[in-house]
């Protein structure tokens, strides 16, 4: 298990990264918040670096919250700026270029403001077919206890539902998946086959009641999940996010993890330049098992990473122009 308070000036992590402490470029920080960077190359293909934050969920002066842009995007330093400069700014959700909205769910204080995209249409002969995922999420209550989970959110619910299993995606003719469908598909035991052409689905019943109204008093959505009970499981067959091989190309990243212990770790991998090729989403997850997690989450990456650590950029932004416009941050802040 990593611990936070170890100042040396490196340490291997699981004798496959070494990691820096680079507190030094980002003060003033607290006592339970530390940053760490490394440029160890994870494979013979391409250079590597990446930073990640690290921060005690249990520290009553730290306030972990988000915020959003009602249907507009923002830089991150505009949402730095806007926040009053907090310790910390990092993108989130996958968002929809047309409309500027988030597509995954968003919780900040206890309040749901953002909503998830539950529709897929098909493709090819399949095109009046639809698929739909349980899309998953990084939630915190009020007691600095983090959770991930695969969730149902929509803008007719006040609440989010969430369930702890990754589900198989339903797949019929209705456009929209409402409550009582994603109830009763979610009992449901499935099996998905998403190879092109061969699409499967069988069911038999399994847990009755498996969505619960989820509890949190801030979330973000993304997906899909990395880390499962502290080890590498990772859910984009059940979560539909990226098609084919894509899991096994190397972009920029951003993601969220925690410990057992109640800290919480934000990570960016750098990509798309001539010092770093970015990170697969099975190498993403061998950093948050290496860091001791028990569960991670991916967040929307390439051109979106950034994360801000008293208003400085960790990662070199992949986009040409800067910082990419987002609709809502996760944010770190000192009360």
């Amino acid at each position: 298990m990593l611990s936070i308070f170890s100042f040396t000036i490196c340490f291997s992590v699981a004798a496959q990264l070494k990691w820096t402490n680079v507190d030094s470029l980002f003060q003033p920080l607290p006592s339970s918040v530390h940053v760490y960077f490394t440029n160890q190359p994870l494979d013979d293909t391409s250079k590597f670096r990446a930073y990640y934050l690290i921060a005690d969920l249990k520290d009553k002066k730290l306030d972990f919250t988000v915020d959003t842009a009602h249907d507009r995007r923002l830089i991150p330093s505009v949402f730095y700026e806007r926040n009053n400069k907090p310790l910390m700014v990092v993108n989130c959700t996958f968002f929809s270029y047309e409309t500027n909205r988030s597509l995954n769910t968003v919780i900040k204080n206890g309040k749901l403001v953002a909503f998830n995209n539950h529709t897929i249409i098909g493709r090819g002969k399949d095109t009046l077919t639809y698929l739909h995922p349980l899309a998953s999420a990084f939630g915190i209550d009020k007691k600095g206890r983090a959770d991930v989970a695969w969730t149902y959110a929509d803008s007719t619910l006040p609440s989010v539902y969430a369930v702890q299993k990754a589900k198989t995606p339903t797949r019929d003719s209705i456009k929209y998946l409402n409550l009582d469908s994603a109830q009763h598909y979610a009992s449901m035991v499935g099996q998905f086959n998403n190879n092109p052409g061969n699409v499967k689905l069988t069911y038999e019943m399994g847990d009755l009641s498996p969505l619960k109204i989820w509890k949190m008093h801030t979330a973000v959505g993304g997906g899909p999940v990395l880390i499962q009970n502290g080890e590498i499981d990772i859910s984009n067959n059940k979560e539909l996010k990226f098609p084919g091989k894509a899991i096994n190309d190397k972009h920029p990243r951003t993601a969220m993890g925690y410990t057992q212990d109640g800290k919480l770790i934000v990570l960016v991998i750098e990509g798309r330049n001539k010092v770093a090729g970015g990170a697969t989403l099975t190498q993403e997850a061998q950093i948050f098992k290496d860091l001791g997690c028990w569960e991670a989450l991916n967040l929307d990456g390439g051109g979106s990473s950034c994360m801000l650590v008293n208003g400085k950029e960790t990662i070199k932004i992949s986009d040409a122009a800067g910082q990419r416009s987002v609709p809502a941050v996760f944010i770190i802040r000192q009360k």
